[in-house]
């Protein structure tokens, strides 16, 4: 309760994110340069949702756990940008108490479903080349719903706890966030409450579904590298690797972002750089994601490839139909 003496009670309505600042010059650059990425990022990621339900080839456990972390990532990505491009274009950088709340929470969700999402793909993966006897009577079309079913569903009520503390809470003092989202710590720094038990909670839920799935991804991938260094023959060992080299790249990416933003001392970090962080843990990451799976996936470029000339053959017939 000490947070509350001298401060200001009058509970406020509305927060002010300060964003990347107010200079006039800027807006327009970062309004280019964010929506461009919203659009690259929807693309690419719907991209490879509408490639893993129409291709039959990649109707595999793989994939199906790929495209729903693209439409994780879609989900990510569409509840942080639209409300930020507006602001830009607007120079309205204002937002309501509820509505920072449910945009935490959403972010919450599709975070928390993104980690666990990631450490059903590393299980896949471990199940593919430590077992791969076993992988077909395992990794079923049932056991992949129930893994994907799990990831949401979990994300969804750990999310749930923390958002039904919030709303117990007024908020008071300044309004004044200084990031481009709603994010936790900013913002539990303005609550005119006690905010430990929030803290402790959100401390155990974060420690759970963040560091413990982190723990065994790194030991499906420890037995995985072992697994493929015990092959004999170079070729194998470069075969085996390679259908596991994308999602090694894609979780290195997310988890040294997320480490940088969420584990290093805030204190010993300026904050323009916090925000350049969280601008590629909340992103570029999911930007970067299709690229990574397009460009060293080799069944996705196929797949993309005899997309692209179905659609090339398909304009040609037209255009050709037209003529005559």
């Amino acid at each position: 309760m000490k947070r509350m003496e001298g401060r200001n009670q009058t509970p406020i309505a509305e927060f002010l994110l300060l964003g990347f600042g107010d200079g006039p010059h800027l807006q327009p650059l970062l309004f280019m340069f964010f929506l461009v990425i919203y659009i690259v990022t929807v693309a690419g990621n719907l991209l490879i949702v509408g490639l893993v339900v129409t291709d039959r080839h990649l109707h595999t456990p793989m994939y199906y756990l790929l495209g729903n972390l693209s439409c994780l990532e879609t989900c990510l990505i569409s509840t942080l940008l639209p409300r930020l491009l507006a602001s830009l274009l607007s120079g309205d950088r204002t937002i309501s108490v509820k509505g920072c709340i449910m945009q935490l929470y959403f972010i919450g969700i599709t975070s928390t479903a993104e980690s666990l999402m990631l450490t059903a793909m590393s299980y896949d993966r471990y199940l593919a080349i430590c077992n791969p006897l076993r992988y077909a009577a395992v990794m079923n079309g049932r056991v992949c719903c129930q893994l994907v079913a799990g990831c949401w569903m979990s994300s969804l009520m750990t999310s749930t706890v923390g958002m039904f503390f919030l709303f117990q809470f007024t908020f008071c003092d300044s309004k004044e966030i200084d990031h481009f989202f709603c994010d936790f710590s900013p913002m539990i720094k303005l609550s005119c409450n006690d905010t430990s038990t929030l803290e402790l909670v959100t401390f155990i839920i974060a420690t759970i579904w963040t560091f413990v799935p982190c723990l065994l991804t790194l030991a499906s991938y420890t037995c995985i590298i072992t697994t493929i260094l015990k092959i004999p023959s170079h070729t194998g060992r470069k075969k085996a690797f390679s259908t596991c080299s994308s999602h090694l790249i894609v979780l290195t990416v997310f988890y040294v972002t997320v480490i940088t933003v969420y584990m290093v001392p805030a204190g010993n970090t300026p904050k323009v750089l916090q925000k350049i962080f969280s601008v590629f843990y909340t992103v570029l990451t999911p930007m970067i994601n299709p690229i990574i799976y397009c460009l060293r996936n080799k069944e996705v470029n196929e797949s993309l490839r005899k997309a692209l000339k179905l659609v090339t053959f398909r304009h040609r017939h037209r255009n050709l139909t037209d003529k005559f």
